[in-house]
């Protein structure tokens, strides 16, 4: 079929009848997991079975895919952006697929420092946890899933639904500008 890309859409009622499921709001960052996901298997080299198994069924709600992945593969860690080959960069949270190019022509010239890792784009307040430059830490840290999550969370905008903060979801209607008149 050729089919290039996937589309996800959370569910939404567009009306109150019984037949259809009750949600009390729409699994928005469900869709967005997915997404994120998809973004993973198509451009950065990993397979379903990395990120969902049987122990792991569904998406961790606070995390997103790849620092899910990182931390439950800590062992993997820290990787030197000096050395490490580009699919394993790839693998790094905070570290994206032209961040990493970028880490791969740069290191050629100079060793790379976090100064350096940070104007090619990398997102050092993810990457910090997972990488070394000339075999040294960004910062004192903990190798630690516990410790990990603690700080990513506390960078992190936690969603809507798992902060617990209610919204409300309605229909838009094509005649409703939003204007008064």
């Amino acid at each position: 079929m050729s089919l290039k890309r996937v589309y996800y859409s959370a569910y939404i009622s567009v009306n109150e009848d019984s037949n259809l499921p009750a949600l009390s709001s729409p699994p928005l960052l469900r869709e967005n997991r997915l997404y994120q996901a998809d973004w993973l298997l198509r451009f950065y080299g990993f397979k379903a079975n990395e990120l969902l198994d049987e122990s792991h069924p569904n998406f961790n709600s606070l995390l997103d895919p790849k620092c899910d992945w990182a931390i439950r593969n800590i062992g993997n860690f820290p990787v030197e952006v000096n050395t490490a080959d580009y699919l394993t960069l790839l693998r790094v949270p905070g570290i994206g697929v032209i961040s990493a190019k970028r880490i791969i022509s740069a290191r050629r010239e100079n060793k790379l420092t976090f100064d350096v890792l940070k104007k090619l784009g990398v997102v050092l307040k993810r990457a910090l946890y997972f990488i070394t430059c000339s075999g040294r830490l960004m910062y004192p840290t903990k190798l630690e899933e516990c410790y990990i999550i603690d700080h990513l969370l506390e960078q992190e905008k936690m969603p809507a639904d798992v902060r617990g903060d209610s919204f409300t979801y309605q229909q838009l209607s094509l005649f409703d500008c939003g204007m008064s008149q």
